[in-house]
């Protein structure tokens, strides 16, 4: 049986994430392909559980240290449990962030050497890494205009790290970018702050051309 594939979805906050991996998933069903969505942190209970922890306004927040060990051990969870047995049986993941929003989080972000992040991450997925990475990129003024309308809609508080500082968004919305540069045989930049089907048909032709299969099975 072939391996599945592995697609993670990244960016800054408010570009999109949400709305177009669910397409994205339509369109691969439509073709015949077993596909598991998941999201980072979480995907598992227990992940879950980090998630909470990660996220909301605690009287005593995760200092900067347990933040990144917090995040890893989910990964860990989330890999075992989720992602490499769907793999192993054939389907393709979908996640709502990966292994880049470390390093854009909390290296670009929380200024953490990278090195040091890639080997902890390394430790913590034993090497289970994207086949491709979307990363949806957005200017920070629209993508802020997104979380506002959003939060409005479902009558939800920013969490802890939409309530960060400017700074912090526009450093990993560079890390990001920075990360996209260093391998852009990995990844594809799409820019998010088009209508929404024009992003859906960019993403959709990204995989397509990056997924021999997804052709094949297109045609």
């Amino acid at each position: 049986m072939r391996q599945g594939r592995f697609i993670a979805f990244e960016g800054p906050e408010g570009c999109g994430k949400s709305t177009h991996l669910p397409l994205l998933a339509d369109f691969l069903r439509e073709r015949g392909i077993e596909v598991v969505t998941t999201r980072e942190p979480g995907g598992t209970a227990l992940a879950e559980r980090i998630r909470e922890m990660l996220q909301t306004i605690h009287a005593e927040p995760p200092v900067p240290a347990a933040e990144v060990l917090l995040f890893l051990a989910s990964r860990a969870q989330h890999v075992e449990k989720v992602i490499r047995p769907a793999l192993a049986r054939g389907a393709w993941v979908l996640t709502d962030r990966f292994e880049d929003s470390t390093f854009a989080y909390q290296g670009a972000g929380r200024g953490f050497d990278q090195e040091t992040l890639r080997r902890l991450n390394r430790f913590a997925t034993a090497g289970c890494s994207p086949d491709l990475v979307l990363l949806l990129d957005i200017p920070r003024d629209a993508g802020r205009v997104r979380l506002r309308a959003r939060q409005a809609a479902t009558v939800t508080e920013a969490d802890r790290f939409e309530r960060e500082a400017e700074s912090f968004h526009e450093n990993l919305r560079k890390g990001f970018l920075a990360l996209a540069h260093e391998a852009p045989e990995r990844y594809e930049i799409i820019r998010t702050d088009q209508p929404r089907e024009t992003v859906a048909q960019m993403i959709r032709s990204a995989v397509t051309a990056h997924f021999q299969e997804v052709s094949d099975a297109a045609g």
